[in-house]
């Protein structure tokens, strides 16, 4: 293993604590029986899912973002004053306007803290991540929150099948600060998109080019509209791709990762991605079978789940994936430095 740390940068950035939250109401796959034309085993065989949480009416982004945020403080044992920035990746905002991260700004009473959404679908958070690390390298902020949260509920059909077995709400976020010392911290990322796959996963109305009407609310064209076999085609080539570009211009191999985190989506589409990479099982983060597709926050949560489980120690090499609507494709590579 050869990983290059030169400094690219005269300041590292590092996530230095994460905070999680998820609703406590569960909709599993016996529930969906009763609503669609499926079984539990034909989602578990098809996905790896087995239940996904809800928020009860009235609950918003902004709020389980806010809980993910404090969680988050709590754990680095910070005040929300201290906090520079705040950046939101959302697909489900609260209102189009203002954002999202207003509404958290306001809610955590981070007082000097600005801030705004970034929409990238799966792909959300790690584009995220990449922003608030670059406004920590430039020297321009300390302690930057970056949140991964989406009410996938919100905009999801009941009555459709190819979608609604598929997505839970949740929220994660990552406390992103300066490196220390010699720590490394975040390395290196790749990120593309391809609009040309726009149409095979997307909300068609609520926009300009569809604003809403009584026409686009009784044709459900607020609710997401997926081309299930285009979206698990590109997104098992890509995210594959993604990963092994970053890892090769490291020097790294897929057995030197003490964690492989990726975006929630399918677990099929997660296990064919660590085949290629040459990773063992065993450090493949999953927990996609509690939580379901909760699209910016996968990842943040499966980071969760991998502090919780101790699959993560100080100094390990950890790497993220995503592939979203767009399409957007993401991958980062890291040392963990808590």
């Amino acid at each position: 293993m050869s990983l290059s740390l030169k400094p690219r940068v005269a300041v590292r950035a590092k996530i230095s604590a994460v905070g999680t939250y998820v609703p406590p109401k569960l909709l599993t796959n016996a529930d969906l029986e009763k609503m669609v034309e499926t079984t539990d085993q034909w989602i578990l065989e098809r996905t790896g899912i087995r239940e996904r949480h809800i928020v009860e009416k009235g609950t918003a982004t902004s709020d389980i973002a806010t809980l993910a945020a404090k969680d988050c403080l709590a754990k680095r044992g910070i005040d929300a004053s201290e906090i520079d920035a705040i950046i939101v990746a959302t697909v489900t905002p609260d209102m189009l306007f203002p954002a999202t991260a207003c509404l958290v700004q306001n809610k955590l009473d981070c007082p000097h803290a600005w801030g705004f959404d970034l929409s990238a679908a799966c792909s959300g958070f790690v584009y995220a991540l990449q922003v608030g690390a670059k406004l920590v390298e430039s020297g321009a902020h300390k302690k930057v929150l970056v949140i991964g949260a989406d009410v996938m509920s919100s905009i999801i059909d009941y009555t459709d099948r190819s979608t609604c077995i598929l997505f839970g709400d949740g929220a994660g976020c990552v406390l992103v600060e300066p490196c220390e010392g010699d720590e490394v911290g975040l390395v290196d990322f790749w990120h593309e998109v391809d609009g040309s796959g726009a149409d095979a996963l997307n909300m068609p109305a609520g926009g300009s080019l569809l604003p809403p009407s009584h026409d686009t609310v009784d044709k459900k064209l607020h609710n997401i509209r997926q081309d299930g076999q285009t979206v698990y085609k590109f997104a098992v080539r890509k995210m594959a791709e993604a990963s092994e570009l970053v890892l090769k211009r490291n020097g790294i191999e897929g057995a030197d990762l003490a964690a492989f985190i990726p975006h929630q989506a399918n677990k099929r589409i997660i296990m064919s991605t660590a085949e290629r990479l040459g990773m063992p099982e065993k450090s493949v983060v999953i927990n996609i079978d509690r939580y379901g597709n909760t699209t910016a926050a996968t990842i943040p949560l499966a980071m969760g789940t991998a502090l919780e489980e101790k699959r993560m120690k100080k100094g390990d090499l950890v790497l993220l994936a995503s592939v979203g609507a767009g399409f957007t494709v993401g991958a980062t590579l890291l040392r963990w430095e808590f």
